[in-house]
């Protein structure tokens, strides 16, 4: 969700290389955001009473659940909070917007029955979102006993970071899905952040500086040899790189 729909498109077009197609919703304009023939993603305008009331552009993660009202309900029982929702999108599935207990915001989605639904991407394709991390101010023990009493999530890995705390890595069904800490100070809120896929880091980096973004952190090698960079688009929206090449 961004303050300027044209030039958030510029911006992820020239750096990450995202297909962008109008999604043909009435009364609005949403934009999908496809990595080669896959739809990840999207993007809209802010509302503007949204903007009044203090939003800033940035991200925000969909959960796949079984049914999107019970789970609203099951997370706002166990501490969270409902923002938007339960309703339909059309021809896409039912959504809600939601808030962990540490304020953190995500989307449950139950996507309508499709025959042609496709088959799950290659973890590595380019322009698909591979890790997702939690920034949390309840901490990330917390933070995880409440994602794994609402989706059922694995500890994979608890990994010592020193002064900064521990790293958790988190998944399911076998399969890596990001981590969570403790928020650092310089993070102002709980957050969720989001790594997209790209080949060679360096250029990529090259890439956010030359149209208009900032790096803040990297390119940084990571546990795994892979690389990162954690930036920023001419929005504010935070975002992160990772490549397995430099």
């Amino acid at each position: 969700m961004t303050t300027d729909q044209d030039a958030a498109e510029a911006f992820y077009r020239a750096v990450v290389g995202w297909n962008m197609a109008d999604a043909g919703q009435p009364g609005m304009r949403y934009t999908i955001l496809s990595a080669r023939d896959r739809g990840m993603g999207g993007l809209m305008k802010l509302p503007d009473e949204a903007c009044e009331k203090g939003a800033r552009p940035g991200w925000v993660g969909y959960i796949g659940v079984p049914d999107t009202d019970a789970g609203a309900k099951h997370i706002v029982e166990a501490g969270g909070s409902l923002h938007m929702g339960p309703d339909d999108i059309p021809n896409v599935g039912r959504f809600a917007m939601l808030a962990d207990p540490g304020g953190a915001m995500f989307y449950l989605l139950t996507p309508f029955p499709r025959e042609d639904m496709p088959p799950p991407a290659e973890p590595t394709t380019p322009g698909l979102v591979s890790w997702h991390e939690l920034y949390s101010s309840i901490g990330e023990e917390a933070a995880f006993a409440f994602y794994s009493g609402q989706f059922g999530w694995e500890t994979v890995e608890l990994m010592d970071m020193g002064p900064m705390g521990k790293y958790r890595i988190f998944g399911a069904d076998g399969v890596q899905m990001g981590g969570m800490m403790d928020k650092p100070e310089n993070i102002p809120v709980s957050a969720w952040g989001f790594y997209i896929n790209v080949d060679g880091i360096d250029a990529a980096a090259e890439r956010i500086k030359a149209n208009g973004g900032q790096v803040l952190m990297g390119p940084h090698e990571v546990p795994g040899g892979s690389w990162i960079v954690q930036a920023m688009d001419p929005q504010g929206a935070a975002f992160a790189l990772v490549s397995t090449t430099r």
